[in-house]
């Protein structure tokens, strides 16, 4: 048996909805694959300021198994426009089939339009290796601690 990256071809199969887009890697050493809003019926959806909703792909995949696809904002409608993926980054398991659908919020204090076929985030295929979880009685001492949030400094 090989190591599953070395097994994997590189392809996810996808089925899309009609009109959806294929997702597509803005240049050679992108990355994430730009997905985009499926909203055929209404052609667009008003995001108002502070308020989150979940916009469909029409996209469907196939993950191989040790595999996920992570959804993630784009930098840009981000850095411009204050729109943002709610839960960064999103999974998509190799189990799920359902339509990809993203969380986007508004952190602007203005109201952005979504178009059919606008770029909301991107996605990005990682390799996941699972954890074997033992009980213990103690666990080792470090420097650190129980030091949280802020406890290595600024």
């Amino acid at each position: 048996m090989g190591n599953k990256l070395n097994d994997f071809s590189g392809g996810i199969n996808i089925t899309l909805d009609p009109g959806a887009i294929m997702p597509s890697y803005a240049t050679e050493d992108s990355s994430g694959a730009d997905i985009c809003a499926y909203l055929p019926d209404s052609t667009y959806y008003i995001l108002e300021p502070g308020a989150f909703a979940l916009i469909p792909t029409g996209i469907r995949m196939e993950i191989s198994p040790g595999f996920e696809v992570q959804i993630r904002p784009r930098s840009g409608l981000a850095a411009k426009s204050g729109i943002t993926v709610l839960n960064t980054p999103g999974t998509i398991d190799a189990d799920y089939r359902g339509e990809v659908k993203v969380i986007l919020i508004n952190h602007s204090e203005i109201s952005y339009t979504i178009e059919h076929g606008s770029r909301i985030a991107q996605m990005v295929f990682a390799e996941v290796r699972k954890a074997e979880f033992q009980l213990t009685h103690k666990l080792n001492i470090t420097r650190r601690g129980e030091g949280g949030f802020g406890s290595t400094g600024t």
